[in-house]
């Protein structure tokens, strides 16, 4: 694991996040020598082939979806 002191990672953070991104390769963060902090890449996060749709069949429609739920006499108020 490559090794860098907390006055480089300060300087360079964006760059160094950018390179652990794309090597995947961990680095630990020193100062004075010990270590203070580990970036490691993230976890890959896979998405299921079948999301789109997965919820496909687990509702159902009960009554009427097209008829005002209330009353008209109720919409007065609002006018």
């Amino acid at each position: 694991m490559k090794e860098i002191a907390i006055s480089e990672f300060k300087a360079k953070c964006l760059g160094i996040l950018e390179q652990v991104r794309k090597t995947r390769k961990p680095v630990r963060v020193t100062r004075f020598g010990e270590p203070v902090a580990e970036v490691l890449p993230p976890s890959p996060h896979k998405r299921p082939a079948n999301w789109l749709g997965c919820m496909a069949g687990t509702a159902r429609i009960v009554g009427d979806i097209v008829s005002p739920f209330s009353d008209e006499s109720d919409w007065e108020a609002v006018r």
